[in-house]
């Protein structure tokens, strides 16, 4: 096979020879249909690399202008749905290539100037995930926005706060809703401590060992892509792969741990035992055997992709370790947890709001509230009313323990 034959079917790596059809298609996994979120932030890479090789004199004005408007055209395409990326393809980055040769000729062979396909693919990671970590803020300000206007509406209503799933100490919903007020914030404080650790671009680091002949202009598509600054060393660009990836599903983790426990909160207020708030029936599912049932699957859902997410931070964290400095394929296999922790993540605070905001507070809840705030959940108020009169706490604590006993508080 010659060069020529290969035509728009080419791989980025090709030499003139076709590797076994089982083993290529174990290599490629199903990278070329989770890249179908990259094409965007490729496409956007390839048009500052493009402008780049124009600044350093490598293209002409007119091959640059022909290249960012055929790349405009892939992104238009893409978001009509009407840009494929095969199995053959591999991945995104070859079939946005492979489209500029068919479309641009040789003027299409020469985006790949001064880079490689590793470079390539941690800077459109590194645009999709800054991206993501955004909508993922958006998606958190619907929520606390939610708990608030529950808050607004109830938040005086008393009920009782829990240690050791046994009654403790007086709350309110206020004061149980604000804590995940609070908790959402600082999920989004950590969103965007990450966000500021990623946005370093890499591009222009080659395969991890620079790019040797052409002064090309880091500093230009940095500032093309928006990045806050470059990543000085090409091997620390390759070793930043899975190490920023984990760091992002780390704080996706953290987001699902805040829903995780307000969906554990939910299920059992919701419980008749409780009953200190409504879920809507529409929001419940039912028993194939039992006609009462109005099962709250949803929450349990939410509780339980905490774990889901989890589980993808081990795994990344697991490949990334013992693999010696440089590019290593295990790297392809982090892409596919990276992607699917955020998208549950999204999603799950998308259905918490739904919930949230379709959650009731009807005169029989705020009347169960009222039956639950029983005497024992204000011995501590009254061992410190005894302290306040002199007694020492010690004493107090013993006076009022034997008062509840005999439930003579």
């Amino acid at each position: 096979m010659n060069v020529k034959s290969w035509g728009n079917k080419m791989k980025l790596w090709q030499k003139n020879y076709n590797v076994n059809k089982e083993i290529e298609a174990f290599t490629v996994g199903n990278d070329y249909l989770l890249d179908k979120k990259l094409v965007k932030y490729d496409c956007l890479a390839s048009i500052a690399h493009a402008k780049m090789l124009g600044k350093i004199k490598v293209l002409k004005k007119q091959e640059v202008v022909k290249l960012v408007k055929t790349l405009k055209q892939i992104i238009f395409l893409h978001e009509k749905g009407k840009f494929e990326i095969k199995q053959q393809d591999e991945d995104c980055h070859t079939a946005i290539e492979n489209f500029l040769v068919k479309k641009l000729g040789n003027v299409g062979k020469k985006i790949h100037t001064a880079r490689s396909r590793n470079d390539q693919v941690l800077v459109a990671l590194r645009l999709y995930e800054k991206h993501e970590l955004v909508e993922t803020k958006k998606l958190l300000a619907v929520l606390k926005k939610a708990l608030i206007n529950i808050i607004k509406k109830n938040g005086n209503v008393k009920i009782p706060g829990y240690t050791h799933m046994q009654k403790a100490m007086p709350s309110s919903i206020k004061l149980w809703l604000g804590s995940f007020v609070y908790a959402i914030d600082d999920d989004i404080k950590q969103l965007e401590s990450v966000e500021k650790l990623i946005n370093q671009s890499p591009l222009g680091s080659a395969a991890g060992f620079g790019v040797p002949v052409f002064n090309i202009d880091k500093n230009f598509t940095a500032k093309q892509l928006g990045f806050n600054k470059v990543m000085q060393n090409p091997m620390y660009c390759q070793m930043s792969r899975g190490k920023f990836e984990s760091s992002v599903i780390n704080v996706m983790t953290q987001v699902m741990a805040t829903l995780n426990k307000l969906a554990t909160d939910m299920i059992m207020f919701n419980m008749k035992e409780f009953g200190y708030i409504s879920l809507p029936k529409q929001f419940c599912t039912g028993s194939s055997i039992m006609p009462q049932k109005n099962n709250p699957d949803v929450l349990e859902l939410i509780r339980a992709k905490y774990s889901v997410v989890l589980g993808e931070e081990f795994k990344v964290k697991s490949m990334i370790s013992n693999l010696i400095s440089g590019y290593n394929r295990d790297m392809q296999l982090t892409k596919e947890p990276l992607m699917n922790s955020i998208e549950i993540t999204k999603q799950s605070i998308e259905i918490m709001a739904l919930v949230v905001n379709g959650t009731e507070l009807t005169k029989k809840n705020i009347d169960n509230c009222k039956k639950a705030m029983t005497l024992e959940l204000y011995a501590t108020e009254e061992a410190y009313k005894l302290v306040k009169k002199g007694m020492s706490f010690r004493d107090a604590y013993k006076k009022v323990g034997i008062a509840l006993e005999k439930q003579d508080l």
